[in-house]
Formats: structure tokens, sequence, C-alpha cells
């Protein structure tokens, strides 16, 4: 049961990634590129844990994948609402 759970949880992520790079193709928002990178880092990561049959999941490598994926996500939402500074220098304009 738990390897049927595990393979439902990969196979969102990487739909949610093939979503995600199907709006940055059209849009070329940087946004879609990291959201699709981080989910599917994750569906990848499932599919790897479900065949390696890894009974413990507890290993720093597990947490290190996962809070690389949901670092990519807090990175897209900076990088989104942070001010941009191209081309911004002292002088008047």
């Amino acid at each position: 049961m738990n390897d049927l759970i595990t393979g439902a949880i990969a196979m969102a992520s990487l739909v949610i990634a093939l979503f995600f790079l199907r709006f940055w193709r059209s849009t070329r928002d940087r946004l879609f590129l990291w959201f699709a990178l981080s989910f599917g880092i994750e569906g990848v990561h499932r599919v790897v844990t479900a065949l390696t049959f890894d009974e413990h999941e507890d290993s720093p490598w597990h947490y290190l994948i996962r809070a690389a994926a949901y670092g990519l996500i807090i990175w897209a939402i900076l990088e989104k609402n942070l001010p941009a500074r191209r081309g911004k220098r002292g002088g008047a304009g």
C-alpha cells in the first residue's frame, strides 16, 4: 500500500512539473521553470525511493533532496517578488 501511495505522489509530481513546463514555454516566466524543476526533483526522488526498496527514509540524503526542492520554490517566489536591479544606476535619468 505504501508503494501505491508513493507511486501516486510521484505521478502527480511529474504531471505538475509538465504543466509548469508548459506554462513556462508559453510565458517564459522563470517562476514556472523553477516550480517545474522543483516538482520534477520531487517526482524523481519518489520514483527512485520506491524502486530501491528503501524502507528507511530518515537518511539525511532524503531530507537534503526535499530541502533542495522546497528551496527552489522559495527561491522562485523570492525572485518573483523582489525588486529587479536591472540597469538602475545613480544619476539623473
